[in-house]
């Protein structure tokens, strides 16, 4: 058996909970997760997977207070009346996503 070293992270219970529930069901154990992570951070020398900002951010509802919530609606519904919305069956140049 090869030797082994200890690693020491601290997650959110949530997280750990969640994939462990995922781990459970491909029967496998979090420790050869972890194992395979950082052998492909040493194969790739980096992060194996890319980190970025989005530059649109989806709008996340839970982000958002009750005022900017129905701020974001009525914006939404005020754009159905004006008719500034296009059927998704047009194409995207007609509805002006795509110049």
């Amino acid at each position: 058996m090869a030797r082994t070293s200890n690693v020491f992270a601290h997650v959110e219970p949530e997280i750990k909970e969640k994939d462990e529930q995922v781990l459970e069901q491909l029967g496998i154990p979090m420790s050869y997760v972890i194992g395979l992570f950082l052998r492909q951070v040493v194969l790739q020398r980096g992060i194996p997977f890319h980190i970025k900002l989005l530059e649109n951010k989806p709008l996340a509802f839970v982000s958002q207070n009750n005022e900017q919530f129905n701020a974001k609606i009525e914006s939404g519904l005020a754009d159905l009346i004006a008719e500034k919305v296009c059927q998704l069956k047009a194409p995207l140049t007609e509805c002006g996503v795509i110049m």
